[in-house]
């Protein structure tokens, strides 16, 4: 059977014949076999059944009516027919991936999907977070408060922040992806001005121990503290454990003993008075960093716009901050 290209389109409006168009999957099949030499390679590469991978090769053939594959003891080789075929479609296919690149860079310019660890998305991103929204009203941002880490692979997100201690830190050896330090701020103890009133003056580290302690899933956060001020937490640490870090927080705004945070988190409760540094100003207390915040985005969405817009925006931001309290 043979088709004239004048034939093919009866207007510059009218689409082409349908039989003259083989199915998409049987043509990416085909594709695939003839780039990579093999079915079972093609199948690997399409994560498919390389059964299904044959189906739809021999699909094609009967669709148009001729051998494209003549299968030798060495693997998969192309008939003339299937050379001078694969010639042709390779250059549409490639236009088609080149196309839907283009457009999708372009709409994630204006797209922005973070992923964010909930205490610092509630207790600084989302006091923050409409400066940027307000400077770049075209960019639709999806904000995600979670403590799951993103498959990237999947593109389950473009950014997630996330606070790591040294030996969780993220590497590049990760061809998937990118990252940035946002910021180390110290480690601080607080509590509400009503607690500290009635309980013990605390003009130590090693005073805290008689404390009620606020404690996340487990102990560890406060033996890494108590650790980095050289005090040995080998017996049982005392005090609730709530999960959270937002939630141990709002136990202390209530009173009901001190927690660990830091100046970007606590901030606003500190400068509102909800909360109060414990040890402020006393020499007897260390300055302790044990976690950094990080900036970890997909390595093709890095330099996007909107990826790279707020990766400036918020290290500004945090780093400004860090700067005043310090001053």
């Amino acid at each position: 059977m043979s088709y004239e290209k004048t034939n093919i389109y009866q207007g510059p409006s009218a689409l082409p014949s349908r039989k003259l168009i083989p199915p998409f999957e049987s043509l990416r099949a085909f594709d695939a076999i003839a780039r990579l030499g093999g079915v079972r390679k093609a199948a690997q590469a399409l994560y498919r059944d390389h059964a299904v991978v044959s189906r739809h090769l021999r699909a094609l053939e009967d669709w148009i009516g001729c051998q494209l594959i003549e299968r030798t003891p060495a693997g998969a080789v192309l008939t003339e027919e299937g050379q001078r075929y694969h010639e042709q479609i390779r250059q549409a296919i490639d236009g088609i991936a080149d196309a839907t690149v283009d457009i999708i860079k372009r709409s994630q310019d204006h797209s922005l999907q973070l992923w964010c660890m909930p205490g610092f998305a509630l207790h600084w991103l989302i006091s923050h977070v409409d400066e940027f929204e307000s400077k770049n009203s075209d960019i639709d941002l999806q904000l995600r408060s979670t403590h799951e880490v993103p498959d990237f692979s999947r593109q389950e997100a473009d950014v997630d922040i996330r606070m790591l201690l040294e030996s969780e830190k993220p590497t590049e050896d990760d061809p998937a992806i990118r990252c940035s330090q946002i910021a180390s701020p110290p480690v601080i103890a607080v509590a509400s001005p009503e607690y500290l009133s009635r309980s013990p003056d605390i003009q130590s580290p090693e005073d805290m121990l008689e404390h009620q302690l606020l404690h996340e899933e487990d102990f560890d956060n406060w033996r890494l503290w108590f650790g980095a001020c050289d005090i040995d937490c080998a017996d049982e640490l005392i005090g609730p454990r709530l999960w959270d870090g937002h939630m141990t927080l709002a136990a202390a705004r209530r009173g009901r003993g001190i927690a660990l945070s830091n100046a970007l988190v606590a901030g606003e409760d500190l400068a509102q008075g909800r909360l109060c540094e414990v040890g402020a100003g006393l020499g007897s207390f260390p300055n302790v960093n044990l976690w950094t915040y990080w900036f970890i985005a997909r390595s093709d969405r890095w330099e996007s716009r909107a990826v790279s817009y707020f990766r400036e925006w918020l290290l500004k931001k945090v780093q400004g901050q860090l700067s005043k309290e310090q001053q």
